[in-house]
């Protein structure tokens, strides 16, 4: 299996090339995977930001279907694609330069912390690049006459509001995916390391791509359904804030309600979110082998049973 790696290894593990690989990946698996659910964010959009006249998916999909026709399933495809694209490659890719540094720096803290620290710093800066896009996917798909997508959608914004109006939902959209991204790859990372050592009660490097990239979609799925739900409230705001239905942090938590914060779109959104983040972690860890590199995720190797023998090794990390 190593062999195998390093005949087709492109570059070294942490270093440019490396986390270019990640960034590149990280572009393509979250471009990619929004886009191939534009239509269920229409629905989720549309149900948050008129809760009234949708209340449910099935009455949201026919109502729309009727008054806007087939295509309104595919607004804002452009701005997922390219948005959700940038803020894939500064995630995945500065999460792994983050989990680098702080590892080097914060030798002897606990692995969360670590997980914790380097997706916010990643996040904060992913968020930048996706909130611009984030805005005009927004009005595209709840106002079907505001613009056909991003050509005539950002000099139109740009017209009545200026730059404030791409940034109008930046300090939710972190309160949203801030937690979002520290739980999501603590929870992978975890996930990962649990399903090693107590379920394959294998190395990594001992399992085949097929067992490894299995784990990937494993733990995917769960950390994709936990950030979800954590992050949520902060998916409505934004909603609000971006199609003007509220002008205030204060006010738009006023008009939809703590409880509504919690639960308007959750089910839609756990449905979008848990197998989108799973392929995403999916064409990422394919992108990295086909690279020669090993699949992501931290396995804790401090007690490992291998094939029913306890094997004593120092605790590491397996990009």
């Amino acid at each position: 299996m190593k062999s195998l790696f390093e005949r087709r290894r492109i570059c070294e593990e942490f270093s440019p090339g490396y986390y270019g690989v990640c960034a590149m990946g990280g572009m393509l698996s979250a471009g990619a995977t929004h886009v191939a659910i534009t239509p269920l964010d229409v629905l989720k959009v549309n149900m948050q930001v008129n809760p009234v006249k949708y209340n449910t998916i099935s009455t949201c999909f026919t109502t729309i279907l009727r008054e806007q026709g087939p295509s309104a399933f595919r607004r804002g495809w452009a701005g997922k694609f390219f948005g959700y694209g940038a803020q894939g490659a500064c995630r995945f890719g500065l999460y792994e330069y983050f989990k680098k540094v702080y590892s080097n720096v914060l030798v002897d803290s606990n692995k969360s912390l670590i997980f914790f620290m380097s997706s916010a710093s990643a996040e904060v800066i992913a968020n930048v690049a996706l909130c611009p896009f984030e805005a005009i996917k927004v009005r595209v798909q709840a106002q079907p006459y505001y613009a056909k997508g991003l050509a005539d959608g950002f000099p139109k914004l740009y017209a009545a509001e200026g730059l404030r109006g791409f940034y109008r939902g930046l300090v939710p959209l972190w309160g949203r995916n801030l937690p979002f991204s520290m739980v999501m790859f603590s929870t992978f990372e975890h996930s990962v390391n649990l399903i090693y050592r107590n379920v394959i009660q294998r190395k990594k490097e001992d399992c085949s791509l097929t067992q490894q990239l299995g784990v990937t979609c494993l733990a995917g799925y769960a950390a994709g359904s936990v950030g979800s739900i954590i992050s949520n409230p902060a998916d409505n705001i934004v909603a609000s804030l971006n199609t003007k239905k509220a002008d205030s942090l204060k006010l738009a938590v006023k008009r939809i309600g703590i409880l509504n914060l919690f639960t308007r779109s959750l089910p839609i959104r756990i449905m979008l979110v848990g197998p989108v983040v799973t392929m995403q972690w999916l064409f990422f860890d394919t992108i990295k082998v086909l690279s020669g590199l090993p699949t992501s995720g931290h396995v804790s190797a401090d007690v490992l049973e291998v094939k029913g023998t306890a094997s004593t090794t120092r605790n590491e990390f397996c990009s």
